[in-house]
């Protein structure tokens, strides 16, 4: 008997351990690092499997199912992820007339629930009802989105509807599809930032103050859907409208060398 008495609270001991244990939240750490880090993870099934995408969006700015269904095929295209799960998650309005990066990363810290698990990858999507605050509507120049995390980007939304407004020929969807397609880019290391470009060449590049001339991680092949200027609205509303006009495809497609970059990193 004394050996029952001492032997049942030491294995309700391991049982209540072993419990705790799977109880702990998944790290974060995986998904704070910087933009491209997680290239290789998301193109290759080496380490993930699947991927979990959050649509985060505030209430009245959810993205149409057509843009997220083309994301997913952008995805399955791109990458050897077969299991694409979206998971979405209404908040409501931080009420800013304008967000700057960081305090988007501040409204993500709050409210992201997916984080990589397992075999699971978690990236996260922000749909906010602000603009972003380094637009400058006097020079035309709006910005559609942008990548600030390994996992993470933001979409501008209220943006979005309104440059899609200005235009008979492209729809809302398509301005989205083409934002989410050209900022994913940037999760998988386009343009060489976390994906090695195999003819670096087929980069752009800017002049800084000094006159040094550097990339700054956009293609420089016309059409590309990593083009620099796609991520200010005149000039991809100029660009969707021009292939309309042309009886092309409307949306951006990736050209040979970033599609060569990819598959050099262990995509498609």
């Amino acid at each position: 008997m004394k050996k029952k008495i001492i032997l049942y609270p030491f294995l309700a001991l391991l049982l209540f351990m072993g419990c705790s244990k799977d109880s702990e939240p998944p790290s974060t750490s995986e998904n704070l690092l910087t933009t491209g880090a997680s290239a290789n993870a998301i193109l290759s099934n080496t380490a993930f499997d699947k991927l979990l995408i959050e649509i985060a969006y505030v209430s009245g700015f959810q993205p149409t199912v057509d843009a997220i269904e083309t994301l997913e095929e952008f995805i399955k295209a791109r990458t050897f992820k077969e299991n694409v799960e979206f998971k979405y998650t209404s908040l409501s309005s931080p009420n800013e007339e304008t967000l700057t990066l960081e305090e988007v990363g501040n409204l993500e810290k709050d409210n992201r629930t997916a984080y990589n698990n397992g075999n699971t990858l978690a990236i996260y999507i922000y749909f906010a009802d602000a603009p972003s605050d380094s637009d400058d509507e006097s020079e035309n120049l709006v910005t559609l989105g942008a990548v600030y995390r390994n996992t993470s980007m933001v979409i501008y939304e209220k943006t979005i509807k309104e440059l899609a407004g200005e235009s008979n020929v492209v729809t809302v969807s398509e301005v989205e599809a083409a934002t989410l397609n050209h900022e994913f880019g940037h999760l998988l290391g386009l343009v060489n930032l976390g994906t090695d470009p195999v003819n670096p060449e087929h980069e752009d590049t800017k002049i800084d103050e000094n006159d040094v001339e550097s990339g700054n991680n956009h293609c420089n092949v016309d059409g590309c859907l990593m083009r620099a200027e796609l991520q200010f609205g005149a000039s991809m509303l100029k660009m969707m409208q021009s292939n309309a006009s042309k009886g092309l495809a409307t949306l951006p497609q990736l050209d040979a060398e970033c599609i060569l970059d990819l598959q050099g990193n262990g995509g498609r």
